[in-house]
C-alpha cells in the first residue's frame, strides 16, 4: 500500500473512532417510573410533587424501590379546561433525582423543561368513572449531556367526578434519549487541516528518503 493510501486510511480510523462513541450514546436510552404523589392544577400549569420514582431501566437493566422522587411543574395552561380536556405552553420544570439507593445515584438523574405543548386528557370509562393522563416532551440534561424525553403520567380514577384541582398519580413513566452530540464545525476544520498537515509530512519525508 502507497503511503498516501496509508494516510487516508489514518484518517479514517481516527473520523470512525470520533463518530463511534457519537452512536453509541444517540441509542442508548432510560426509563424512569414513578408512583404516587399529589398532583395539583391551575391556570397556571400543573404541578406533581411527592412522586416517589420506583424504577429505573437504563443499560444495567432493570432497578426497582424507592430509589428517589419525580417531581415537575408544567407550562400555563393555554386551551381547554383542567376538569375536561386542556393543553398546556412550554415551560416549567422536570427533575428526576435518584436518593443512593441500589446502585442509584444520589442527586439528580435528570433535568429539564416541558417544550412545545403538554396535553391533558379525559378518559371516561364504561363505568362512568374518569382517569386524566398527561403527556408531554421535556428536553433537559442528564449525566451531563444533552437529553431528550417524553413522560406520561396517569392519575388514578377520579370516580364519576371530574378533576377539582388536586388529585394522587397513579403512576408514571418517562423515557430519556440521548441526544446524538454533532462535531462542531471548527472542530471538523481543525480535524481536516491536522490531517492535510500530517499528510504532507509524511510525503515530504518520502521525497527526501527516496
Amino acid at each position: 500500500m502507497t503511503l498516501s493510501g496509508r494516510v487516508l486510511l489514518l484518517a479514517l480510523w481516527v473520523v470512525g473512532c470520533m463518530l463511534m462513541p457519537t452512536h453509541s450514546f444517540a441509542s442508548s436510552s432510560t426509563d424512569y417510573s414513578n408512583s404516587g404523589g399529589t398532583l395539583s392544577g391551575t391556570n397556571a400549569g400543573l404541578t406533581l410533587t411527592g412522586s416517589t420514582l420506583v424504577a429505573v431501566n437504563g443499560s444495567g437493566g432493570v432497578i426497582t424501590g424507592d430509589l428517589g422522587t419525580v417531581s415537575f411543574n408544567t407550562g400555563a395552561l393555554t386551551s381547554g379546561s383542567l376538569n375536561h380536556n386542556a393543553t398546556f405552553g412550554a415551560g416549567g420544570s422536570f427533575t428526576v433525582n435518584g436518593n443512593g439507593m441500589n446502585g442509584i445515584p444520589n442527586g439528580v438523574l435528570f433535568s429539564g423543561t416541558f417544550t412545545g405543548t403538554s396535553t391533558w386528557t379525559l378518559t371516561t370509562l364504561s363505568n362512568g368513572t374518569h382517569n386524566y393522563t398527561l403527556m408531554g416532551e421535556v428536553d433537559g440534561t442528564a449525566g451531563g449531556m444533552s437529553v431528550n424525553a417524553f413522560t406520561e403520567q396517569l392519575t388514578i380514577n377520579t370516580g364519576k367526578g371530574f378533576f377539582d384541582g388536586s388529585t394522587t398519580i397513579a403512576g408514571g413513566d418517562t423515557s430519556v434519549v440521548a441526544v446524538a452530540s454533532v462535531p462542531e464545525p471548527s472542530s471538523l476544520a481543525l480535524f481536516g487541516t491536522g490531517t492535510l498537515a500530517l499528510g504532507a509530512l509524511l510525503r515530504r519525508k518520502l521525497r527526501f528518503t527516496r
